[in-house]
């Protein structure tokens, strides 16, 4: 009988090791620098080379699929009885404020800190390492296993879409990108860009909107918002700090040589959990609505602060719950306006599964053409269901439950995962029951024993699943 957690500590340091190589390379998406050769930029495709590179030396097989993905494969059953493991290598800007640089992995009272530690190359190492390990073993499998590291997991998952059209799926498998126990249901997504242009008449307020600027992408909450003012503005100021220091959040003012500039700090969370997040575009314009900003600058202003604070979308019409995955949620999460060229909204929407995605992108459009605006994108990602009595479920939930001594219950979430490109796929792990997690947010970590004993569930399950 294999002591899988024995196993695992005898590589304890070894592990350690690989994934700090790992969480160094700063990973996030490049356009300035892709090629043929890395589409989603080189540091990306730098982490996707090391862990081919690794998984190489360890005797798997590996392929790199265009730059787009890799796969390291162990096993000699057939593709279509194949089981899979699906990762990514990318991360999220590390933005805000860190105790230790994001790039450079610190571990501080038994936890590893860096951008990536549980979202997604922590778990990614992990899953590797559980697969390792049952190579190492020499264990007898009946199935073929392969480990897929994809590239673009935070910015639309277009590695992954381009891995269907190229190989095989798996139809069978778990992405380990979320929580343990295990998650069966995600969320839908509904993403779309508002547009509104920029002021045609003269401009008549004692205040004057000139640019405002917060987040970098949708499924963050962003925690900075900058804006450029001009006019009337001293009374403006002072009212400022004053709510700022109400709301409890930092603020800075930059006197410039026509105009001044202000900054609220907010905090930033997942996108799937808005409410857990301090939006500091929302907040911001919750504070500048209550002056005299005129035209398009007023919209934009109004509009964000009917958003502030209402996470389940009921100014736009779209609130709803189920009893499968909860509300809805909105995540205002990329805000811009410039007084010349107009301004844009990005919105994260995650929907219940039971969600009538066609109803509710019609009201939704035409709930923010009231507000002044128009939709100039908006793309649907569905939902993803597994039901309970699948033979794969059981035999993840005998890994957990042997490993753990904890109750395999089944979950959902606001979050998308590559679980949903497998057509019997859910999430396991790696943040544990009671954990914090910190996913897309400053000082992310993984607790040093989390890692451990989610290494030792992923060999037990792979094993489990693979014969």
């Amino acid at each position: 009988m294999v002591n899988w957690y024995e196993e695992v500590l005898a590589r304890k340091e070894e592990l350690l090791k690989d994934l700090k190589e790992l969480l160094k390379i700063e990973s996030v998406k490049d356009e300035s620098s892709t090629s043929t050769r890395f589409p989603m930029g080189e540091k990306v495709g730098e982490a996707l080379d090391l862990m081919l590179s690794k998984a190489g030396s360890s005797g798997f097989h590996t392929k790199n699929v265009d730059g787009y993905a890799g796969y390291a494969e162990h096993g000699d059953g057939s593709h279509d009885d194949m089981i899979g493991i699906l990762c990514h290598v990318d991360v999220v800007p590390a933005t805000g404020e860190w105790t230790t640089p994001p790039f450079e992995p610190t571990i501080r009272d038994g936890k590893l800190f860096a951008r990536g530690a549980i979202d997604d190359k922590g778990p990614t190492m992990a899953a590797y390492y559980g697969l390792k390990i049952v190579k190492e073993l020499g264990l007898p499998l009946q199935k073929r296993v392969r480990l897929i590291f994809g590239t673009d997991e935070e910015s639309g998952m277009s590695c992954m879409k381009h891995y269907q059209e190229v190989e095989t799926m798996p139809s069978v498998g778990f992405a380990p990108d979320a929580d343990f126990p295990i998650i069966n249901a995600e969320k839908g997504q509904i993403n779309t860009r508002l547009v509104i242009g920029p002021a045609t008449e003269e401009y008549l307020g004692e205040v004057r909107l000139v640019s405002f600027k917060a987040g970098e992408r949708s499924n963050m909450v962003p925690e900075q918002a900058t804006v450029i003012l001009q006019g009337s503005v001293d009374h403006l100021l002072l009212e400022f700090e004053g709510f700022c220091t109400k709301q409890g959040v930092r603020r800075k003012i930059t006197h410039l040589d026509d105009s001044v500039e202000i900054t609220l700090y907010g905090l930033s969370a997942h996108g799937m959990e808005p409410h857990i997040g301090v939006n500091a575009g929302t907040t911001l314009a919750s504070f500048l609505r209550d002056f005299d900003f005129t035209g398009t600058a007023a919209q934009f202003l109004d509009f964000l602060d009917e958003l502030h604070l209402d996470f389940e979308g009921k100014t736009l019409n779209i609130s709803y719950k189920d009893d499968i995955t909860g509300p809805l949620t909105v995540n205002p999460g990329v805000l811009h306006f410039e007084e010349e060229k107009g301004g844009t909204v990005q919105l994260n929407v995650r929907c219940p599964v039971t969600t009538k995605f066609e109803e509710t992108k019609e009201v939704l459009t035409a709930q923010v053409k009231e507000k002044g605006f128009e939709v100039e994108d908006i793309k649907v990602s569905p939902p993803h269901h597994v039901g309970s009595d699948h033979p794969m479920i059981q035999a993840l939930q005998e890994a957990y439950q042997q490993e753990t001594g904890l109750e395999p219950t089944l979950l959902s979430t606001g979050g998308a995962t590559y679980a949903r490109f497998m057509e019997n796929g859910v999430a396991f792990g790696a943040c544990f029951p009671g954990k914090e997690m910190t996913a897309h947010q400053k000082d992310e970590y993984i607790e040093v024993e989390d890692l451990l004993k989610a290494t030792a569930i992923y060999a037990r399950a792979i094993y489990n699943l693979a014969r």
